[in-house]
């Protein structure tokens, strides 16, 4: 999925983007209990959309970083589309800038010379010594 195949009302959103830009968290109090949130602009090569965090997700992540958003929700405020992990989604940091140094999460990218496949013993799993050689 890309951000320019999202529509209003929709879950089941499964996105990888960059953070543009986070704005400072606020504060809120509902039925009483304090929680946070937080708004971020977002882009993939498709477009932009506006991210909504909520609570520990806040801290997760930072502008310049790589994020997949599995089982989100896409919603409309005030005429514009805005993602979430809402009740049951989860956001994932795949690459984080980090001193303008990308740390990534991805194993293909770990070694980029060498295919994961290649890596793989016939029953799957990665044997060290092979991928140390």
């Amino acid at each position: 999925m890309e951000i320019k195949d999202l529509k209003a009302n929709s879950g089941n959103v499964d996105l990888v983007f960059e953070i543009v830009e986070k704005e400072e968290p606020r504060t809120f109090e509902k039925f009483g209990k304090t929680g946070s949130v937080c708004s971020a602009k977002v882009k993939d090569e498709t477009g932009s959309v506006k991210l909504t965090l909520w609570n520990e997700d806040i801290e997760k992540v930072k502008a310049g970083d790589k994020v997949h958003l599995q089982n989100g929700w896409c919603s409309e405020f005030k005429d514009e589309l805005q993602i979430s992990s809402g009740k049951f989604g989860k956001l994932d940091v795949v690459e984080a800038m980090e001193n303008n140094t990308v740390l990534t999460n991805d194993p293909k990218m770990l070694n980029p010379e060498t295919p994961m496949e290649d890596s793989e013993s016939e029953d799957g799993v990665i044997d060290e010594e092979e991928v140390v050689e």
